[in-house]
């Protein structure tokens, strides 16, 4: 399974939402980074992607983009072969 790598904070109810969805599909394993704790993250995650808010997903090396543009790609059949699963 590729690794997934998502931008976030604590209270991000898409953050919550996107970690669920994921977790459906079988990820065990989110590496995590907290911009609310890390606020120096922020501008890595901005020059990575080009948006400021959260989260912002990675699979392997492919920006998914965040929550609304993750339940798309699962809706359209892409999520699970993206994961490797």
């Amino acid at each position: 399974m590729n690794t997934v790598r998502m931008y976030t904070t604590q209270v991000c109810p898409y953050c919550i939402r996107a970690k669920q969805l994921l977790a459906q599909r079988g990820v065990k394993e989110i590496d995590e980074i907290r911009i609310d704790l890390q606020p120096a993250e922020r501008d890595t995650m901005i020059e990575l992607t080009g948006r400021r808010t959260v989260p912002q997903i990675f699979i392997g090396d492919q920006h998914v983009g965040g929550c609304d543009d993750l339940i798309a790609l699962d809706r359209a059949g892409g999520l699970l072969p993206l994961l490797g699963a």
